[in-house]
């Protein structure tokens, strides 16, 4: 008989932000395209104030969300912020229109994201403040330097990135610790599986983004043999198989409805035996 397997609820970001691993990712309370005001605000509000009902202590954000909805609604709901709650945001992603993303990590402009970010957010500081890309544009070095200054300043208390490799973090290593990183991955999708080991062996938060792909026909026939064992759905699945599968894993599954959120939180009860995860971990990526 299989045993079932476990794993750790917290991790603790930059050896002083304690948190639930299970977070929320708040780019989906924005309009279509993840731009503009969502379609219902009172949804959007409430579904910010069930998370935290929920146990919810990590909300991840950016300034591009909307831009700038997603951060102003948090401090609408959440402000003045409970104790213990870690909201992280973003910054080097310019909005020029639905669903378009141009990088723009220039000093200059990371400089006009972060003010805008503390005022929105009603923050002196950010306790997590991620570089959404590196700019090709732009000499990584100067990207770090702003982000190193910031840091003293005492405007940023952690800095981590997004979309990256393991020589990028070295190389950012040099300036700061790197407390996170964010990059796509999933049961069906473990492209960045060397960097998330990096992060394992460097304590290193790994934040996965877009936690289960589509039209993967391995994957769906074993998640869903998976779910229906455990009665659940494949969503809920992907986000168990995550939290077993490395303990510096955060998750940040997104919703625009509280509905979907309370289906979300009940992943972390899903206990997934050896022989589960063994199925899950014989799926063959996209």
């Amino acid at each position: 008989m299989a045993t079932a397997t476990t794993f750790e609820q917290t991790f603790t970001i930059g050896a002083d932000l304690p948190v639930n691993r299970l977070g929320y990712g708040a780019m989906r309370i924005t309009g279509k395209g993840i731009w503009g005001p969502p379609e219902n605000k009172n949804e959007a509000i409430k579904v910010l104030k069930r998370a935290v009902e929920l146990g919810v202590n990590f909300i991840d954000t950016a300034d591009s969300y909307g831009p700038y909805v997603s951060e102003e609604l948090i401090a609408e709901a959440l402000y003045p912020y409970p104790a213990g709650l870690v909201i992280a945001t973003k910054g080097g992603l310019m909005r020029t229109g639905p669903d378009q993303w141009p990088v723009n990590a220039h000093p200059d402009y990371l400089k006009e994201a972060l003010e805008g970010s503390l005022k929105r957010l009603k923050l002196d500081r950010i306790d997590l403040y991620q570089l959404h890309r590196i700019d090709p544009k732009v000499p990584a070095e100067k990207t770090f330097e702003f982000l190193s200054e910031a840091q003293r300043q005492g405007k940023i208390k952690h800095i981590g990135l997004s979309e990256v490799s393991i020589d990028n973090i070295k190389k950012a290593q040099k300036y700061f610790d790197v407390v996170s990183v964010q990059n796509k991955y999933s049961v069906d999708n473990r492209g960045w599986e060397p960097v998330l080991e990096y992060c394992k062996q460097n304590n290193i938060a790994f934040i996965p983004w877009f936690p289960l792909s589509a039209g993967n026909v391995d994957a769906e026939r074993k998640i869903n043999q998976v779910a229906e064992k455990h009665n659940a759905n494949a969503h809920q699945v992907a986000l168990s198989w995550l939290l077993h599968h490395a303990d510096n894993i955060l998750l940040i599954p997104g919703t625009s409805s509280v509905e979907h959120l309370e289906e979300n939180m009940k992943s972390q009860n899903i206990e997934l035996s050896s022989g589960d995860m063994e199925i899950l971990n014989s799926i063959s990526p996209q």
